[in-house]
């Protein structure tokens, strides 16, 4: 069991940044695979980025490569996103999601809503043009 709590949401023009926070609780943070979504208004939840539970491996987005890198610190219970040279397309409720680490690898392990236990409630991000 694992509860979630995203933060650093907020308003920025494009071309800014925003690191966005996902503070976990329970005895066995570092047992889960992390993960973050996002939903813009009218279309579905898409997978943004992903962390292994040792944070060797991490997975993203076409559309994030290159801008977004995840990360996280598994003393402090937390995964962060930092988001560089943000777009307006970026605009959207942004999810943090934890996958139970049974055995699976590769990218398809992490890319689906389906894949995740917990999710956390979402912040908003809005990049202005």
């Amino acid at each position: 069991q694992v509860q979630l709590v995203e933060s650093g949401g907020g308003l920025v023009q494009a071309g800014g940044s925003l690191r966005l926070s996902c503070a976990a609780s329970g005895r066995t943070f570092s047992n889960y695979d992390m993960g973050w979504f996002r939903q813009a208004p009218g279309k579905e939840r898409e997978f943004v980025a992903a962390v292994s539970w040792s944070g060797e491996n991490t997975y993203y987005t076409d559309s994030v490569k290159g801008r977004f890198t995840i990360f996280r610190d598994n003393a402090k219970n937390t995964v962060y996103l930092q988001m560089n040279s943000l777009k307006p397309e970026d605009t959207a409720v942004y999810y943090c999601a934890a996958k139970d680490d049974y055995y699976c690898s590769g990218y398809g392990c992490y890319d689906g809503e389906n894949e995740y236990d917990y999710w956390g409630q979402g912040t908003q991000v809005t990049v202005s043009s």
